[in-house]
Formats: C-alpha cells, structure tokens, sequence
C-alpha cells in the first residue's frame, strides 16, 4: 500500500505569524501556489494554520484589511492534516469527502510535507470514488 510520504511535496513555502497578508500573498505568486501552511517560527515549524488564495481575497482584501495585516488574521487553523504513513487512498478519500484540494503532511505537530490532487493525480493513484469525486472538485474550480 502507498502511502503519503512516498508522493508529498516535501519544499513547501510556509509563512510564520510575523509575516503579514501581502507577504503571504507575493510567496504565492512566486511559487505558483495558492496554499501556504503558516508555522511556528520559534517551533522547529508547528503547523499552526494554513492560507489559501481564497482567504487573501475573502478574508483579507475583500474585508479590507491592509497589507501589512498578520497572517493570522485571515488564516485557516482548522486544519485537516495526514501523517506520512497515511495511504494514498485514505488521503484521497479525505480530500473528496472534504471538498479539498491540498493537504499538510505532519509528524506530530511538525509540517513536513504537502500531498496534493495533482501528486494523487499524476500517478494515478485514486480510489475509484474518491477519484470520481476529486475530479468534480477540480472541475468546480475550472469555471
């Protein structure tokens, strides 16, 4: 069986909570990414929250906060998150049934790695509902 730590990403660009929205926001261009965890500085990189391209917009300029807001103002911290040892199956499952499209990898509380539809996608590595369903998810964000 396949697990996560064998198709994450394991280079993620993260933020810290002394880094504010527009900084968040000019990683995300920079790296071609619209998910950036938020982690603890000062904790060997605690996963604390996450940011979406969709929380820049909604709950940040949308609200209009400024650039210079803290991440966590608008950072998710309900986090649904893997550990390494997860199966690819079960993390695709968890994708589907949550409508998501990127998921942290920890050990512990440590980020150590992304998993995403596309790392799924490529290697063709679904189960068949969870494929069918990850499909419309990306499909819904296509229009």
């Amino acid at each position: 069986m396949k697990t996560v730590k064998e198709v994450m990403t394991t280079d993620t660009v993260t933020v810290t909570l002394q880094d504010n929205i527009f900084e968040a926001a000019i990683k995300m261009r920079d790296n071609d990414t619209g998910f950036i965890p938020v982690i603890d500085s000062n904790d060997s990189k605690q996963l604390l929250g996450v940011i979406t391209d969709r929380d820049l917009v909604i709950r940040g300029y949308a609200d209009k906060h400024a650039g210079s807001t803290s991440v966590q103002t608008i950072m998710s911290t309900d986090i649904r998150a893997v550990s390494e040892n997860t199966s690819v199956d079960e993390a695709a499952e968890l994708m589907a049934a949550g409508q998501i499209r990127r998921l942290p990898v920890t050990n512990g509380k440590k980020l150590i790695g992304i998993v995403s539809i596309g790392d799924l996608a490529v290697r063709n590595i679904f189960a068949d509902e969870a494929g069918e369903a990850l499909s419309g998810i990306s499909q819904q964000h296509l229009h």
